[in-house]
């Protein structure tokens, strides 16, 4: 630069088998600087190299130019297995050549060194090596009965029983929970309900279960929820309001016992099937904060066609969601979606839709917790022979 020093930044690319490049990391513009220390940064293995740890890794340093007409500095190849040189306390460096200089000038050396400090590697157990170490999904059902989804006895009503249509909250729950279930040794799932009032006094209930045994809400398969919710359907007075921290909690409270264990057994699902707009939003986002500490996820299917806006800021797809004292999430475990987008595709449609977050969310919260997966070795040594 002709009036201050250079403001450098540097591109490493991984070099493919048909010599294609692919841009794997870039590091900011350090400005107006000689000797830059680019910040330390995190890259997968299998994007820097494939898991190649000999493939061709080209390096570019630029000039930055506020018009991104950036000037070339110089370059340098290197591999993975080089850069771990940097593991041990050690360094590693590599002189960055500009070959029109090269060839120009006689004493050129090189257009400066750039140097690794260091080189950590991290392993990050997968979904499947939890689940192959005997992890266990624990799959919950919360439905919602408040009066908003219309009398169960009419053709209108989310919760009408039709002889030979399955109504959507049926819908919702076979296509989520027959998938889950696979991962659910036992298949007994606890079935819960919200939004009604229940014998025998008749009194509103936020997290009563559907087959009217509180000592044990577990129903045996998703067949069982599905006729425990059909056979309570006309013992309950649909009623309201639509409060869903309180089954949020109760699964919470579970999720929180597992955490003693210290060890990747068993983490919690909770489908919530709700048919409106949430009337203890504060109380549910506290709900949320704090089960996000925990071995567990929600997730939301809206039935029918009300407003759904409030569920989408508890997505926290569009930002960062708070407890109403400003404490935000540990790690996003809510997902939502309205079944509308579903009702003309095909069962496994919805469920993918539902379920595609719930992998990186389990392994998000035990790589957090630094908990590897239990019985790794047989499971890994099995792997690592396979072809």
């Amino acid at each position: 630069d002709f009036f201050s020093k250079s403001d450098p930044f540097l591109e490493i690319f991984r070099v493919n088998d048909d010599a294609t490049q692919q841009l794997v990391h870039r590091t900011e513009v350090v400005m107006n600087n000689l000797n830059p220390a680019w910040k330390t940064f995190k890259v997968s293995v299998n994007s820097l190299c494939s898991g190649d740890q000999d493939r061709r890794l080209k390096c570019i340093v630029w000039d930055w130019d506020s018009n991104g007409k950036h000037d070339f500095i110089g370059e340098f190849s290197s591999t993975f297995k080089e850069m771990r040189g940097a593991m041990e306390g050690r360094q590693v460096q590599w002189e960055c050549i500009n070959p029109k200089y090269k060839a120009k000038k006689k004493n050129y050396k090189n257009s400066g060194i750039v140097i690794l400090n260091q080189c950590k590697i991290h392993k990050m157990h997968s979904f499947l090596d939890y689940i192959m170490g005997g992890c266990q999904i624990q799959f919950t059902v919360a439905i919602d009965f408040t009066a908003s989804n219309g009398d169960p006895r009419n053709s209108c009503s989310l919760h009408y029983i039709h002889p030979y249509q399955p109504n959507e909250y049926l819908k919702a729950l076979v296509a989520v929970g027959e998938i889950c279930q696979d991962y659910d040794s036992d298949k007994m799932f606890p079935a819960f309900g919200f939004g009604a009032r229940i014998p025998p006094e008749y009194k509103v209930s936020h997290d009563f279960a559907i087959n009217f045994n509180e000592d044990n809400p577990e129903c045996a398969g998703i067949q069982g929820v599905v006729e425990a919710y059909q056979s309570c359907l006309p013992k309950l007075q649909l009623y309201g309001p639509t409060n869903i921290a309180p089954i949020i909690q109760k699964v919470a409270k579970s999720a929180s016992e597992e955490t003693n264990t210290k060890e990747a057994s068993q983490y919690f699902i909770l489908l919530i099937l709700t048919d409106g707009v949430i009337t203890d939003m504060a109380d549910t986002r506290e709900a949320i904060v704090h089960a996000s500490h925990l071995p567990m996820s929600v997730i939301i299917v809206g039935v029918g066609n009300a407003d759904f806006s409030d569920m989408q800021m508890l997505d926290g797809d569009d930002g960062i969601l708070r407890s109403p004292k400003g404490e935000p999430v540990l790690r996003d475990i809510v997902q939502f979606v309205p079944f509308r987008n579903f009702k003309h595709a095909s069962p496994a449609a919805l469920a993918k839709s539902v379920l595609a977050e719930v992998p990186n969310q389990v392994v998000d919260y035990y790589n957090g917790k630094g908990i590897q997966p239990k019985c790794m070795s047989e499971y890994e040594s099995s792997r690592t022979l396979a072809p």
